[in-house]
């Protein structure tokens, strides 16, 4: 048996920081830097307590962390030809996969984003913020306010100098606004993320 083979194999128990313990294999815990430089350190032990996430919050995670394994490790029979005629792993499953991941209420992609933040996932990572920012893109501030539930501090009178004195800021938002809802944006987005 490969190196590989047990590692993949072998166990580790994580605690959240409302006690519960989920077991993961390895090659799924290591998607987390934090996490694999824990287990690369003798530091797994027992259980590896995570402090900073809840139950519900590391069990999206730890999908998340298998799906990916599982995707990685896929046969090549997933590789395609694209339009230059060179081949490359077609991500479109796993593209699908993730836009449904990312179907959660706000709050719980807020958790998504703290908990990718601390265990250090980088992929999870952007993922959730493009998430977010596809929820901001195009939208004046007092929309963005009421998305996220956010109440506006300035006085009219406060918000009225802050729009003056960063003008340049307003005026580009209807230009920015219709840009980013263009289809070029969008085929440049999903080029984008194919290379995450």
């Amino acid at each position: 048996m490969s190196p590989e083979s047990q590692s993949e194999k072998k166990l580790i128990i994580l605690k959240s920081n409302d006690g519960e313990t989920f077991e993961v294999e390895v090659a799924a815990a290591e998607q987390s830097v934090t996490l694999k430089d824990l287990i690369e350190h003798g530091c797994a032990g027992d259980a590896i307590p995570l402090a900073n996430v809840l139950g519900e919050v590391l069990a999206k995670v730890i999908e998340y962390c298998e799906k990916h394994v599982e995707y990685s490790g896929k046969d090549k029979k997933d590789i395609s030809r694209n339009k230059n005629g060179k081949s490359g792993n077609d991500r479109r499953g796993i593209q699908e996969w993730e836009k449904k991941f990312v179907e959660v209420d706000q709050s719980m992609l807020i958790e998504l984003v703290m908990a990718a933040d601390y265990l250090n996932i980088q992929s999870l990572m952007h993922l959730t913020l493009a998430t977010l920012a596809d929820m901001i893109i195009g939208k004046t501030p007092e929309e963005i306010r009421a998305t996220f539930n956010i109440k506006n501090d300035y006085t009219p009178e406060e918000e009225e100098q802050v729009r003056k004195e960063n003008s340049w800021a307003f005026k580009r938002e209807t230009k920015l606004s219709s840009h980013y809802n263009s289809n070029a944006y969008n085929n440049h987005r999903v080029h984008v993320n194919s290379n995450l």
